[in-house]
């Protein structure tokens, strides 16, 4: 699989004498993608799907590597425009009050720590956000929710979630039935969790014909919509859904709203 890594997406001048700034080269909303960290190799990246979707919604992605600092957690959240939480492994269910089950497979701490940093203060702020498959689960963890930690065995095989498309109904009041212009979608899910108990200010508004939780939104009237699927990896079979989904976040990204107080010179 095509990966990418690259993180120098700034326009920087620097004059003699004065602090430096960022130059907007154009008015594409900047969008931060997480990332995927691997222990064994030392790596930070992402795959290309995420980047694709991004920039085919009219925005400029930036790739945000796991880094142990605050202070540059409070600089991605003042400069950025809106923010992608990307796929995984699995949350550490002692985040939400659970024993492992076998079949868990914890992400590794670098990635916890910082994820779990990055959500909490974005949540508590007024940009937007898509999450994506752990993008979802993280989100709804960090605001007190807990997990199922193995649709299988916990709640049946009626539905395969994972690498396959299957059928999602969707609230006719949400946000996302508007963007699809659906009730029903076809969508492609890879996981074995699943949100459970739903966290502070969110509620579900998707589910698979088992029961599980598909997508969630915000109830606090912030910007954010997240989704138990891979909106980007459906670009080439149904861009419609991708555009549908990618685009939302990069056009709240535009606002007033988003962009208040979120650079300086």
């Amino acid at each position: 699989m095509k990966k990418v890594a690259v993180i120098l997406l700034f326009v920087w001048i620097f004059t003699p004498g004065c602090q430096s700034r960022r130059v907007f080269v154009s008015e594409k909303p900047l969008i931060g993608i997480t990332t995927v960290f691997d222990e064994k190799r030392q790596v930070s990246e992402v795959h290309i799907s995420y980047v694709e979707a991004v920039l085919r919604s009219g925005g400029v992605p930036l790739v945000l590597p796991p880094i142990d600092s605050t202070e540059a957690v409070d600089r991605y959240i003042r400069e950025l425009d809106g923010l992608v939480l990307v796929g995984g492994r699995d949350i550490s269910p002692s985040m939400y009050g659970q024993m492992p089950h076998e079949t868990t497979e914890v992400l590794p701490e670098r990635r916890t720590q910082f994820d779990n940093m990055l959500i909490a203060r974005w949540m508590a702020g007024g940009k937007p956000v898509l999450g994506v498959c752990l993008g979802m689960q993280f989100t709804n963890v960090v605001m007190g929710g807990s997990m199922i930690q193995d649709i299988p065995s916990l709640v049946g095989t009626d539905v395969n979630h994972k690498k396959v498309y299957h059928r999602v109904t969707i609230a006719p009041d949400s946000t996302l039935a508007k963007l699809l212009g659906a009730e029903t979608a076809m969508v492609y899910s890879s996981h074995h969790q699943a949100v459970d108990r739903i966290g502070e200010g969110l509620r579900p508004v998707a589910h698979a014909a088992d029961g599980v939780v598909e997508a969630l939104e915000r109830t606090d009237g912030g910007p954010g919509l997240f989704v138990q699927w891979h909106p980007e990896a459906m670009m080439d079979k149904h861009p419609d859904h991708t555009n549908a989904i990618y685009g939302y976040l990069t056009q709240l990204a535009r606002t007033p709203s988003a962009k208040r107080g979120s650079r300086r010179d």
